[in-house]
């Protein structure tokens, strides 16, 4: 008995469906379910074997608990930070690196497709001079989307761009809501500018 419970020190990761044991031997506790006399996790995290508390005659109680390490998830209302990765002609595509103040484990991909750029005259968006590949963007989560991103939209004026390198590599400064500029060469370029 006592070389099981120094086995169970041993962190077991399992994921759901996955089969914890047996109900001839163990209970399902939280995050397991019993299903034809199998004991299967519900969630993924930690397997953690529980001994009877008093009576050597009672089973162990099997639980799974929360893994921790998840970090946070977008979903649609939420505001997100993300790193733009290509511009094309109707959409820009980004990473999500932080959803409010938590950062992402996993990748998430998102869209700003050209209609959700800005509130006002959307058929004169250029996405070229809205982003460009590096910028950090402040976004507003519209939509699950389709199964390879979610659709992002910059149409208030506290959302868009946040940060941009200029071609001179230097961080640049927001000048309006349309426009940054490098502080090294003064170059202004164009961009959809997040009010701050």
């Amino acid at each position: 008995m006592v070389m099981e419970v120094e086995k169970e020190k041993e962190e077991v990761m399992v994921t759901p469906g996955e089969v914890l044991g047996y109900s001839s031997t163990l209970i399902p506790g939280k995050g397991a379910y019993l299903h034809n006399k199998t004991i299967h996790a519900s969630l993924t995290g930690r397997r953690v074997i529980i001994p009877p508390s008093d009576s050597p005659h009672q089973r162990s109680i099997v639980e799974v608990t929360g893994h921790k390490g998840h970090g946070a998830v977008p979903e649609p209302g939420s505001i997100v930070i993300a790193r733009v990765t290509k511009v094309m002609a109707k959409m820009a595509s980004a990473d999500i690196m932080c959803v409010g103040t938590k950062s992402v484990k996993e990748k998430f991909s998102g869209v700003i497709r050209q209609q959700d750029v800005r509130a006002t005259e959307i058929d004169k968006v250029d996405m070229h001079l809205s982003f460009r590949n590096g910028d950090i963007v402040k976004a507003f989560v519209l939509s699950l989307g389709d199964a390879r991103a979610y659709y992002l939209s910059t149409a208030k004026n506290e959302l868009g761009v946040v940060s941009a390198e200029s071609i001179g590599g230097a961080t640049m400064v927001p000048i309006s809501y349309t426009e940054m500029q490098c502080p090294l060469t003064g170059q202004i370029e164009q961009r959809k500018v997040a009010k701050v």
